[in-house]
């Protein structure tokens, strides 16, 4: 078994998005490790928020299966590849890491890129895997928040998923 990390990210229908993007991960894979969820600006584009979360599972599929899926439960869910990259949507769940592997595996960068670049994927990953280390870079991801320098602001939203509390909001 792999243990794989995903960023699932909306601002259309942000928790309806959500709800279904977890239900179908625990349909396929059981047992979740989920983040708090977050709020945060769009970036690269001017848009209406985001809800980002980060979920932990352990899978024998391969990369390029998890990826299939993944493409298809965003298409399923109204997501369309030929909207520009920065641009609202639906539904993104994009895989960050796949155990320690490094590089191109099924046609897919791993780690990704934006674990590093963006706080709305750096900090629910630290939040749930905080002792672990990013394959690339040898650093834990708990120390990566901390050194974290991008103006990116992010904050927790009250989510409650099959009964749970997932996070709350702030003040």
């Amino acid at each position: 078994m792999s243990r794989v990390y995903i960023s699932i990210g909306t601002n259309i229908e942000r928790y309806c998005h959500v709800t279904v993007a977890l239900d179908a991960l625990a349909g396929w894979f059981g047992d979740l490790t989920i983040s708090p969820v977050y709020e945060s600006e769009s970036v690269g584009f001017e848009g209406s928020d985001f809800l980002n979360l980060v979920v932990g599972i352990d899978t024998g599929l391969s990369v390029g299966e998890l990826s299939r899926r993944f493409k298809q439960l965003e298409a399923d869910n109204g997501r369309t590849r030929s909207a520009p990259k920065f641009s609202p949507r639906t539904l993104d769940l994009d895989i960050l890491t796949y155990d320690d592997s490094v590089g191109v595996v099924d046609g897919v960068e791993l780690p990704r890129a934006e674990i590093l670049k963006n706080a709305f994927v750096l900090r629910p990953l630290a939040d749930i895997a905080g002792v672990e280390m990013h394959p690339a870079c040898r650093q834990t991801y708990q120390q990566l928040w901390q050194d974290y320098q991008r103006d990116q602001k992010l904050w927790p939203v009250d989510f409650s998923w099959q009964g749970c509390q997932i996070s709350r909001a702030v003040g």
